[in-house]
């Protein structure tokens, strides 16, 4: 297992290092792709943590991996989980950094295999035995890995750069543009298809559905009411959201009241005209999914 320090992150929200143990991977590590092993630990409020509960769910892996919730907002300084604090200590010698989630552990040394969220999510795949569920099917890892980056840098840093408290208008302006073509080229994408890859449920629909949930519920609480009704006319890319919204695997870890309390929690920008309208109602979507999974 790798243990990499991230110095050039300077963020009291990141842990001094980061755990990028493999599942299969790494034979010193002994980290092999056996059922009821391994254990997630995640915040579904978390985008990190919800992408890794839908992939979880997909792969239908409740048996094989069970997950333990963490509460939205952390409880400890620094943004850390107590839960965590005993993994982190077992993992890392004299670690003193905040106790950070997702994690992937070893229940049988009670270690961290991992705590980068990327990797989880592609190895979450390799503790299917049947092959029929894959997030990262042969084929298709460079389209999936193309969504991820457009969702990343054209959604996610965008928005953020779009709504940036003390931002120019003409910095403002430029990442509103560059988000907005984003969405109009997965816009086109979408058009007429149920899925971004293959017609099938993957990793890339994963990545899209939560960067418009935070799209939706996070960054437009910072962008003015215009800003809002041009990212809502997109309107193929939201009756999407809205249907895998629906879809048990997505909608039932959708834990609105947390996404608020964790943003209000650690956000220090103004909120703005867009927070008044709501593009999509995802409290109904993540009702019927619940009623589905019941089912």
């Amino acid at each position: 297992m790798s243990i990499a320090p991230l110095a050039a992150v300077p963020s009291a929200h990141r842990p001094a290092v980061v755990f990028r143990g493999r599942i299969g991977r790494d034979a010193r590590s002994g980290h092999y792709a056996v059922p009821h092993r391994y254990r997630l630990h995640l915040s579904t409020a978390c985008p990190d943590g919800l992408r890794l509960a839908v992939g979880h769910s997909l792969l239908g892996l409740d048996g094989d991996c069970p997950v333990t919730l963490l509460p939205a907002v952390p409880d400890c300084p620094g943004g850390g989980h107590a839960a965590l604090r005993p993994l982190y200590e077992a993992s890392a010698h004299h670690y003193t950094g905040p106790a950070l989630a997702p994690v992937l552990s070893d229940d049988w040394s009670g270690r961290i295999v991992s705590t980068h969220a990327p990797e989880i999510l592609r190895d979450l795949d390799l503790l299917r035995h049947d092959g029929d569920a894959r997030l990262y099917p042969s084929g298709l890892r460079s389209v999936i890995e193309a969504v991820e980056r457009m969702c990343a840098q054209g959604i996610g840093e965008a928005a953020q750069r779009a709504g940036r408290a003390g931002a120019g208008a003409d910095e403002r302006a430029a990442a509103l543009d560059a988000l907005l073509d984003t969405l109009g080229r997965l816009e086109r994408r979408l058009s007429g298809e149920e899925y971004l890859a293959d017609d099938r449920l993957t990793a890339a629909d994963i990545e899209l559905w939560v960067s418009l949930v935070q799209l939706d519920t996070v960054h437009r609480c910072h962008l003015d009411a215009a800003a809002v009704h041009r990212i809502a006319g997109h309107r193929a890319l939201w009756s999407y959201a809205g249907r895998l919204a629906a879809h048990p695997a997505f909608g039932r870890h959708l834990d609105l009241d947390g996404i608020a309390r964790r943003h209000h929690g650690r956000c220090q920008g103004l909120e703005a005209a867009g927070a008044a309208v709501q593009i999509l109602d995802w409290a109904v979507h993540a009702e019927r999914a619940t009623d589905v999974f019941r089912r």
